[in-house]
């Protein structure tokens, strides 16, 4: 029979009822003429970028996080920290990125804005950061005269977040309920009436995110959108019938994509749920074990989001640093995986920072490093290190098990087969198999098999006697491998039969 390997992550609060795990694999759909309806991929790896620095190639731009990516003018920025020993706080630079990959560097931050997220949006001349410190510290770079300075105008109350319509600079002042504009194609000047409050409610505002020439404004408890009535005072104007009670957990879990807007949400009955935009509410898209997950963390607001389009398929990453996890939604399938690095032999969050898609890639920054990287299917590591990939699901399809022993003689994945290096790790790709009897609370130790060697296209990944199922009548079973090959799974066959026991 098939057994369900197929799928994607849902680990329920009780992994007796559903304890299937997809790390570093998402499925795709096969439209039609497929062996099977789906299959499994390995997720993209992390291929190193040299970069030049007046002529001379570096891996790294900076021994700190990668905080920013933006591109504009033909051209990829990059805000980087530097954190020497000499300094008391670290040094946060904003690096030009030609298509090259000639990096120079435009400017630096002489103040401790710290080594969080910074938005960015431009007006195609000027682009404006927001350093995402508790003062709202913000600077302009204008590409014309490659000035960078910081914003000074003693009417600038510093921004949390910021986007671009229609001419206008649009910020979140910290820690209240104002939404700014800056003068129209300016963003250095600022006028002290050009301000509204979102007035809905009472709660302060956390971000504010342009998408299809609106301004959604994201409060702690409540959400509303604007857009620019052209007012002679103040431009923007809420659009009537856009607001809801639903408001934003973390700052930076803000993103748009396809059109849609997406977010992890709060509201005054609870937080952590996954939504995206239909229309101007809010739909849920997270899973019960996705949201047992995320709210089982000790903290959720730091959590942060990226987006990327690759083979058509279209993701939401959304990471918890203190947590050191990564979920991932695809929208091509509705589905939930996990992406991950492999550290001290544990899996961590995913080494992505912020991404952007440049010179036709999808370029990645660390949150270890100054390094970027791109992000590409061809490649089966993590800047060399190891990428593991894992998948568990239960050897029975659900509603079939009678709670009856069962004698699981011989399980058969249906995989790519071949795919095997010439040389080094890889040259013989093993998958390594567990499996559970309990549900997931104790495994089996570890039974290899070669995928073959290049070439081997027509190798069989197969296990054969692998007991009887005992305690729960349950078995739970669980693939992975770290050799730097290519992974697609099809499906696989178990062959068992039911006892009376």
């Amino acid at each position: 029979m098939k057994t369900p390997i197929l799928g994607a992550s849902y680990v329920a609060r009780s992994i007796n009822a559903a304890n299937d795990r997809c790390v570093n694999l998402f499925p795709e759909v096969v439209a039609e003429g497929g062996k099977e309806p789906a299959f499994l991929q390995r997720a993209p790896g992390l291929k190193p970028i040299t970069l030049t620095v007046g002529g001379s190639p570096t891996a790294t731009l900076d021994n700190g996080p990668i905080r920013g990516l933006h591109v504009y003018g033909g051209k990829l920025y990059v805000v980087t920290v530097e954190s020497p020993a000499t300094l008391p706080y670290p040094e946060t630079k904003l690096w030009e990125v030609n298509s090259s990959y000639a990096a120079t560097l435009r400017g630096t931050v002489s103040t401790d804005v710290g080594t969080g997220q910074v938005t960015m949006a431009d007006n195609g001349t000027q682009l404006f950061l927001a350093c995402g410190d508790a003062a709202g510290t913000s600077y302009i770079y204008n590409n014309s005269t490659t000035a960078f300075a910081e914003i000074t105008d003693p009417d600038f109350p510093g921004a949390s977040s910021v986007g671009f319509i229609d001419g206008y600079f649009v910020f979140s002042e910290p820690n209240s309920q104002k939404l700014w504009v800056t003068e129209l194609l300016d963003g250095t000047s600022v006028d002290p009436l050009d301000f509204a409050s979102a007035e809905g409610a009472p709660d302060d505002i956390l971000s504010v995110l342009v998408s299809n020439r609106e301004v959604w404004v994201f409060g702690t408890f409540t959400t509303e959108v604007w857009y620019n009535a052209g007012g002679p005072d103040f431009p923007l104007e809420r659009i009537s019938g856009a607001f809801n009670e639903l408001g934003c957990a973390a700052q930076y879990s803000v993103q748009k994509l396809a059109n849609k807007v997406f977010w992890l949400g709060r509201n005054a009955q609870g937080q952590g749920i996954v939504y995206v935009s239909n229309g101007y509410i809010g739909t849920r898209i997270s899973t019960h074990a996705v949201e047992y997950a995320i709210q089982s963390y000790s903290r959720m607001d730091d959590a942060i989001s990226m987006v990327y389009q690759q083979d058509g398929h279209q993701f939401y990453i959304l990471t918890f640093p203190t947590a050191g996890k990564t979920w991932v939604y695809d929208l091509a399938t509705g589905r939930w995986h996990e992406r991950a690095g492999w550290v001290a032999s544990a899996f961590t969050r995913h080494r992505a920072n912020c991404m952007a898609g440049y010179n036709g890639k999808i370029i990645v920054g660390d949150y270890l490093n100054g390094k970027l990287y791109e992000l590409d299917l061809d490649t089966y590591a993590d800047d060399g290190d190891t990428q593991r990939w894992l998948r568990t699901w239960r050897a029975l399809p659900t509603g079939q098990n009678n709670l009856k022993r069962t004698a699981q003689h011989n399980l058969q994945l249906d995989c790519e087969a071949g795919v095997g290096l010439v040389t080094g790790q890889g040259s013989d790709p093993q998958v390594m198999l567990r499996w559970s009897d309990d549900g997931g609370h104790t495994w089996s130790n570890e039974h290899w098999r070669s995928m073959g060697q290049i070439g081997e296209t027509g190798q069989r990944v197969i296990w054969r006697r692998l007991g009887m199922t005992l305690k729960l009548r349950d078995r739970v079973y669980e693939i992975s491998g770290t050799d730097p090959v290519k992974i697609a799974i099809m499906g696989a066959e178990l062959q068992a039969s039911a006892t009376n026991a």
